[in-house]
């Protein structure tokens, strides 16, 4: 079953080796690898602004509900086995940002921290805490859950946290629109998040997340960083990992019109066969990315009025044609069963929103698995490639884990090892000499990895 790139990547027609001790591939393939729920949503080109204020006369509001709870919860659903702690914490511009964390089922004291991060724009990463890779799943009827034992609470304590403003549970109204955004506003959660659980700040520290989280990750790890060395607040930060991201548009784009075509057959992929094969059409979305291309070299030259007009062309010429054809984008193999994101949520929505639920939790917030509002507010941020905050961190010893399945069309695996071996670095021609690996889970070859310098890609067969 697919995992999903980019939250809801779903256009609208206008009108492990890192963790630890923790076995985190096999965790991937079989979690985060397995039934996603990112949804990368393209949305037609439109007037913030106007949007914004349309949605707010509507009472459509970011933070709808009751006030926000004090204080910190300790539920014990979805596993009652482990220790967990929920609840808000202040970030940037007025923001709460919710969190849900598992410690690990393994030695929680000694196991690595992650964070996790759902991408959208603008999706919660609960839904992946129930669909991907937590501890349960949410049985269909919405009224109870089934425990996960690929979770990665296997060998890691892992905390999932809506944001930014106005996502899943979170609250306060989505005036973010960039990455400086996102990092300053998750520095400032990290800050209280320690503060509060200061028993976490000696763990080694991840970061990872899906689709549009090919951009958070390494905005935020970046921060970080920085802040680590200009002697601000410590944050342990050990790596990353992006999962079927959008990270390197400009080179991302270029590999749609292949992966449509036969899934990257001719570079080792698995994909049994393409969706759109018809020469003509094939060869329409291979011009296509030509001006497409060159749009986002302009957005990322600083030309902001190029952003814009990239979002559409790429977005139309690439992603429409796929969609028009009826097929999942986020398991090429199948139909979509339930436009637009093609999986039924609905029982996720039904027992986060459920009375019990959210009096465990300590919410008392209308749940939805993306805003649409947060997701508009990313327009122009869309086509910016952030692939460029690897390398600093790569040569001070930060490692990077960019892994993806091979079946999945919207943040496909050949654009995502493209921009790897093209990113520039103190270290590439070592990471572009290195060779692809089998990788091997219960004595099955399930992927190929390479790995040099810190840097590892993993391309996760029939994933």
């Amino acid at each position: 079953q697919g995992h999903r790139c980019l939250e809801g990547f779903q256009l609208r027609p206008f009108a492990g080796a890192m963790l630890p001790r923790a076995r985190p591939l096999s965790l991937a393939l079989a979690a985060l690898l397995g039934r996603g729920a990112a949804q990368l949503v393209a949305e037609p080109v439109t007037d913030v602004s106007r949007l914004r204020a349309e949605v707010l006369g509507n009472g459509d509001l970011s933070d709808e509900g009751g006030p926000v709870r004090a204080g910190l919860s300790s539920p014990t659903i979805c596993d009652s086995s482990v220790k967990q702690h929920s609840g808000y914490l202040d970030a940037s511009f007025g923001a709460k940002y919710f969190f849900w964390l598992f410690e690990s089922r393994g030695d929680p004291a000694r196991d690595p921290l992650v964070l996790w991060l759902t991408g959208g724009p603008g999706c919660s990463s609960q839904l992946a805490l129930l669909a991907e890779n937590g501890p349960c799943s949410v049985a269909k009827d919405g009224a109870s859950t089934v425990p996960n034992p690929h979770s990665w609470t296997a060998r890691a304590n892992v905390v999932w946290v809506d944001q930014p403003a106005g996502t899943g549970f979170s609250t306060g109204l989505p005036l973010t629109h960039s990455e400086d955004g996102v990092a300053e506003g998750m520095y400032a959660f990290l800050q209280n998040f320690f503060k509060e659980l200061p028993q976490y700040q000696s763990n080694e520290f991840y970061i990872f997340g899906e689709s549009y989280a090919g951009h958070y990750v390494p905005a935020i790890a970046h921060h970080l960083w920085r802040k680590n060395k200009d002697g601000g607040f410590k944050v342990p930060l050990k790596g990353i990992g992006i999962g079927n991201g959008l990270t390197d548009p400009e080179e991302q784009y270029k590999w749609y019109p292949t992966m449509a075509y036969n899934g990257g057959k001719d570079e080792g992929g698995t994909l049994a066969k393409g969706v759109i094969t018809n020469v003509i059409a094939h060869a329409a979305m291979e011009a296509a990315t030509i001006p497409c291309v060159a749009q986002i070299r302009q957005c990322n030259s600083g030309h902001a009025e190029a952003c814009t007009l990239a979002y559409a062309l790429c977005n139309y010429a690439e992603l429409i044609p796929y969609q028009l054809m009826g097929y999942n984008p986020y398991d090429m193999r199948i139909k979509c069963e339930k436009p637009p994101l093609c999986y039924d949520f609905d029982g996720v929505e039904k027992f986060l929103n459920n009375a019990t639920t959210q009096a465990q939790l300590g919410v008392s917030k209308k749940w939805g698995s993306c805003n649409r509002l947060v997701n508009l507010a990313f327009q122009f941020d869309w086509m910016k490639s952030y692939h460029t905050k690897l390398p600093d961190m790569l040569a001070d010893g930060v490692r990077a884990l960019i892994y993806a399945g091979d079946v999945d069309y919207i943040c496909n695996w050949l654009g995502n090892k493209k921009w790897t071996l093209g990113m520039e670095g103190p270290h590439k021609a070592d990471y572009n000499d290195a060779e692809d690996k089998p990788y091997m889970h219960n004595g099955k070859e399930v992927g190929r990895i390479r790995s040099a310098s810190g840097l590892s890609f993993l391309q996760g067969y029939q994933a």
